[in-house]
């Protein structure tokens, strides 16, 4: 069943199509996926996606995830034997952790929290921050008007004084490590590309300083942060 049935093999073929297939780019949104899958050791393949819109508007990346955005898989190896296609990377992280019963806690309640969080960055953190850099650092920085800017600026502030009270006295977000760490701290990570760490105080958040350095210090981590090379 797997490839010739997903017809983004038309255009990133798989070479082995008996590991799953990642389809993403190093983004704070795509290194979830990779570091996800460096952390557990399931067996994957990557396919590099530019942001570009000839490569995830191209209709074989629409026919895997029709929002246009990385990043993607193909699990051969899916639910009940059969390939399992999916998008988002929230969802692929639940999905990777699931599999590999890893990461999402080891009892109901810690299932619950450390979901909890990865929503959180999925409805907070990920599009404040995201919509933070546009008006900051790219296109939007252009336009006189501040209270955009300054909308997420604040907003952006506030989250970070959540997250730095939760992390006091804590190695990781949820007890254990898990994959709301793998979710929120890339994001935080982008506010160096942003170049906003000094207009939101970073220096004042030791909390999230010691856990970025905490994160960063782990050799999944090394090696998802630059899956696929850029």
């Amino acid at each position: 069943m797997f490839p010739d049935d997903f017809p983004i093999n038309n255009r990133w073929p798989a070479k082995d199509p008996s590991v799953l297939q990642l389809y993403s780019f190093p983004t704070p949104n795509g290194v979830k996926a990779s570091i996800m899958l460096e952390e557990t050791g399931i067996p994957y393949e990557p396919h590099r996606i530019t942001l570009a819109d000839a490569d995830v508007k191209s209709p074989e990346f629409l026919s895997l995830n029709p929002n246009n955005k990385i990043p993607a898989i193909i699990d051969p190896n899916g639910p009940d034997g059969t390939p399992l296609a999916l998008f988002e990377s929230g969802a692929i992280l639940i999905y990777l952790a699931d599999k590999a019963g890893k990461f999402i806690g080891s009892t109901a309640s810690d299932r619950a929290h450390v979901i909890q969080w990865l929503m959180f960055q999925m409805g907070g953190l990920g599009p404040m921050l995201g919509q933070l850099g546009y008006f900051y650092k790219f296109a939007g920085a252009e336009i006189e008007d501040p209270r955009p800017r300054d909308r997420y600026i604040n907003e952006a502030k506030r989250l970070l004084a959540v997250l730095e009270g939760q992390m006091a006295g804590k190695d990781w977000i949820a007890g254990d490590y898990s994959i709301a760490d793998i979710a929120l701290v890339p994001w935080l990570k982008s506010l160096d590309f942003y170049g906003a760490k000094e207009v939101l105080g970073w220096d004042a958040h030791p909390n999230l300083i010691a856990w970025v350095d905490r994160f960063n210090a782990r050799p999944a981590v090394q090696r998802g942060s630059t899956i696929p090379a850029q």
